[in-house]
């Protein structure tokens, strides 16, 4: 037993083995420092405000809530989007389950065998950050403790020692170390008994594939969990549960009624009797809860909090009052420079020198300028014209509402647009970012070869018409970059928009971002404000999404 065991170790540990190890090794330690960074800095603050959001917590720690907050932020649309992240997670595992049958076809019936060691890996995720779940209450209640102590590093290592020692930490922490030890062993003992080059690559696909499944899994049962709780609160009050949850139930009966007809059609393809059975009893149970979810639900509307959709509603008038002007100006300003007119360099730093001013100090200014005084600049320049002084920052009335006034001209309220304050605040985002965006399409236009632009000027376009068929199209990477980052940076918008701020506004300029840190800061509601900063985060993610999908495809790049 012992020579098989040492002919076993010289097998596995040769020397080309042994090499390709060392330079795996020295690879991982290279890039070693910038993963940690990329924890330390990255993932980890995004976990621990995922963490904070899923809690009570005013200055410290409180209950766990699960999703009650996102619940305040947003209502039950929240269910909505936990169910189509699960149906995401698990579409997710579909795909890549669907890519790695074709590669076992060739490989072999082993290469599905590597979906044990891709599941160890997963459970060893999974089982450390049960591990993180249990050691964060502990590490944030030594402050607790310390409280009434006297504070010296002695007491502080012993209590961190004391972390540790919890029961309930240890336990975690050893069910996450051993998982780890076995999933290396049985790692190694496939890679020596199933030789393949191809196994790494076959147990990190697994790996994911059990990642997105047993998420998607875990998200359904949430939500379903979560549902049929709100369900339960409607029948004891007698309210109406809202209309996302019907969302949910309906959606997942359409799913089930899909399965259940697809399930139907593949019985005859069936040659054995068993088989046969089995697809139409479970057919005909898909079919039976698709009824259930679709026709038994009652149908109400849902409601969310007010103060978070009024910032989404200001963050979508500033994103859309300020990115296409932004845009128009900037490609104007670039085609207008670029044509080397005499003083173009001047007037190129002219233009850039607002993005270089500190915010601040250019938003202070602008308050001046639109300060609530028939003295302020703009006021003045008003009465010139013989118009009425506006209040302009401390003005919550939507600016067309304010211009069919002069008219004796009633608007509704949703067509009144974005307030004057806001308005003020567009005029200053403009301003500050068109060198910026100038600069950019420059760089753009001295990417566009003169070749092709003397060619169309050789077949007898005009000016505009070369600009309109071949300047534009080939500056589509170009707006294509600046309209994404513009709609980010709106939404992300915070440090000028507060110096902007008045109470008398009645809060028509506080945007998303605002709405978050008045939350924060100013309610001390810690898990509520994370959790409107993961909203927010959805949000980004969304309109980069569509951003991609629309703009995206009508890119050029020559």
């Amino acid at each position: 037993m012992l020579e098989k065991l040492k002919d076993w170790f010289k097998g596995y540990f040769t020397n080309h083995r042994i090499r390709d190890w060392k330079e795996n090794i020295t690879g991982y330690l290279m890039i070693a420092p910038s993963v940690i960074l990329i924890f330390l800095f990255g993932i980890m603050p995004v976990g621990f405000a995922l963490y904070v959001s899923v809690h009570k917590w005013r200055l410290k720690q409180g209950r766990f809530l699960g999703v009650d907050n996102y619940l305040n932020a947003i209502g039950n649309v929240t269910f909505v989007v936990m169910f189509f992240m699960a149906l995401g997670a698990i579409v997710a595992a579909y795909l890549i389950i669907k890519k790695i049958i074709p590669e076992i076809k060739e490989n072999g019936f082993k290469a599905w065998l590597m979906s044990i060691p891709g599941f160890l890996y997963f459970a060893t995720i999974a089982l450390f950050l049960r591990y993180i779940w249990f050691q964060l209450p502990e590490f944030l209640g030594i402050a607790d403790k310390l409280i009434g102590q006297e504070k010296t590093q002695e007491l502080f290592s012993r209590l961190m020692k004391e972390s540790f020692e919890v029961p309930v930490v240890s336990a975690a922490w050893s069910y996450f170390l051993w998982t780890l030890i076995i999933a290396i062993l049985v790692n190694i003992a496939f890679n020596y008994f199933f030789k393949n080059t191809e196994n790494g690559k076959f147990i990190s696909k697994f790996m994911l594939f059990w990642t997105a499944l047993i998420t998607g899994i875990a998200l359904i049962y949430f939500t379903f969990q979560e549902v049929f709780r709100v369900y339960e609160e409607a029948m004891e009050t007698g309210t109406d549960p809202g209309v996302w949850p019907q969302v949910i139930t309906i959606t997942s009966g359409v799913i089930l009624l899909a399965l259940g007809w697809n399930t139907w059609k593949g019985a005859n393809k069936n040659t054995s009797n068993l088989q046969f059975f089995l697809r139409l009893i479970g057919a005909t149970s898909l079919l039976i809860g698709a009824w259930i979810m679709i026709g038994e639900i009652p149908i109400v509307i849902a409601s969310g909090d007010k103060d978070l959709w009024n910032g989404l509603k200001v963050t979508v008038f500033f994103s859309l009052g300020t990115v296409p002007f932004q845009l128009s100006i900037s490609m104007f300003l670039a085609v207008l420079l670029f044509q080397k007119l005499k003083g173009s360099e001047f007037f190129r730093m002219v233009f850039f020198l607002p993005y270089v001013t500190p915010f601040i100090a250019s938003a202070a200014i602008f308050r001046q300028i639109f300060a609530n005084r028939d003295t302020a600049l703009i006021n003045l320049l008003l009465r010139s014209l013989g118009m009425e002084p506006q209040a302009w920052l401390q003005e919550s009335k939507g600016i067309f509402s304010i211009l069919t006034e002069s008219m004796n001209f009633s608007i509704p309220d949703w067509a009144t647009g974005p307030s004057l304050a806001l308005t003020v605040i567009i005029i200053h985002s403009v301003w500050t970012y068109v060198g910026y965006n100038t600069v950019i399409y420059l760089a753009g236009l001295g990417n566009i070869s003169t070749d092709v632009k003397e060619a169309a000027e050789i077949d007898g376009a005009n000016k505009w018409e070369v600009f309109r068929f071949v300047t534009f199209p080939l500056l589509s990477p170009t707006t294509f970059f600046l309209s994404l980052i513009g709609i980010i940076g709106t939404f992300k918008a915070f440090a000028t928009l507060w110096v902007f701020r008045e109470s008398l506004a009645l809060g028509t300029a506080n945007t998303f971002s605002v709405a978050i840190f008045i939350e924060f800061f100013e309610k001390l509601r810690y898990g509520y404000a994370s959790a409107l900063a993961f909203v927010l985060f959805g949000i980004i993610l969304i309109l980069t999404y569509v951003n991609n999908k629309v703009q995206g495809s009508r890119v050029f790049y020559g």
